[in-house]
């Protein structure tokens, strides 16, 4: 069989089996890069989410921390000032 004979069969059951695979979970038709699109545009928004939710209680532990640091000073200055 020739090279570029066997190269067009490989490519074409690459296809078919890409379809099929993307016919068995539910993204078949025209629609289907619309769908893919919002779905990596939700994964975007969730690492987006998931990063602030990070940052956001860094945030309020460290000002929790500062803020007990600070409440501590006066305390003892109030006491021994």
């Amino acid at each position: 069989m020739p090279a570029d004979e066997f190269e067009e069969i490989l490519a074409l059951a690459a296809e078919r089996g890409a379809r099929r695979a993307l016919a068995d979970v539910g993204l078949e038709g025209e629609d289907a890069a619309v769908d893919i699109r919002d779905l990596r545009t939700l994964l975007a928004a969730l690492r987006i989410a998931r990063r602030t939710v990070w940052q956001t209680t860094v945030h309020v532990v460290t000002t929790g921390l500062l803020i007990a640091l600070i409440a501590g000073i006066a305390v003892r200055l109030r006491f021994f000032g």
